[in-house]
């Protein structure tokens, strides 16, 4: 199998008050291998050909374009735009939102909606070489494990996949079994610590939770983002990439 290592990365939204070749030096630095670009702030459509210069100089790989394309609420035409930045980036993948509503609260409407806007937007992908992933997140049709596999299901395009992360006040045993329900359609997860509430901590503070997901996901090609620093702090992601860069190789954290 190949090193897992090369999987590990940022979301460059972490570090989002950083212009992009700041964000590269500090991943550089912590030892990161890729990184996905947030398309808000750092790789805006049409403005991608600067930062993809910067990131191949850098020694990183772009993973995926983070995108805040959301379903059934923009116009699948703009999500061409979103699709030719992502590939203006060398991004494989888009990250890509199931909707604005959740899972529980939406109408038939609204879910056929957004399942026939995410095919549309699968297949657009897919003829440029692309994928998609949903962010998993609440306020959409992808906010538990079992609506988030409906929603996949539903779709049924091979170039839609899914991140997965913790959810917000979520204790252990109930987010490593959503991941366990999830995890042949994992693309990427976004790796952070939040309790209570959003609260940032520290890798460490979740430390069992995070060991166990990586054991789940240890067969499975899948990038593993850091994401939401404490205190947004560029100074701090050195030691949280070499915590969570060392439980990927199956050491004790430094």
């Amino acid at each position: 199998m190949a090193d897992r290592s090369e999987r590990v990365g940022l979301c460059s939204v972490t570090l989002r008050a950083l212009a992009p070749a700041d964000v590269l030096r500090v991943a550089a630095e912590a030892g990161l291998r890729v990184v996905e670009w947030g398309g808000d702030v750092h790789a805006p459509p049409g403005r991608v050909d600067a930062v993809r210069g910067l990131t191949a100089a850098s020694g990183l790989t772009t993973c995926s374009y983070g995108s805040y394309w959301k379903a059934g609420e923009y116009p699948v035409e703009r999500f061409a735009d979103v699709a030719d930045a992502a590939v203006g980036l060398g991004a494989p993948r888009v990250r890509v939102w199931a909707g604005v509503e959740g899972s529980a609260d939406a109408s038939r409407a609204t879910r056929d909606r957004v399942v026939s806007a995410l095919r549309e937007a699968a297949q657009a992908a897919a003829e440029r070489g692309l994928t998609i992933a949903l962010e998993f997140h609440g306020g959409t049709l992808a906010d538990t494990p079992r609506a988030t596999l409906d929603l996949l299901d539903a779709v049924d395009h091979p170039a839609l996949g899914t991140y997965w992360q913790p959810s917000v006040d979520e204790p252990d045993e109930p987010a490593l079994a959503g991941l366990a329900l999830l995890r042949h359609r994992v693309a990427a997860v976004h790796v952070f610590s939040w309790w209570p509430g959003t609260t940032r901590l520290p890798l460490t503070a979740r430390e069992g939770l995070w060991r166990r997901a990586l054991d789940l996901l240890a067969a499975d090609p899948v990038d593993l983002l850091l994401e939401f620093v404490p205190g947004d702090d560029p100074a701090v992601l050195g030691r949280e990439a070499a915590v969570l860069l060392a439980w990927v190789d199956g050491r004790a954290a430094p």
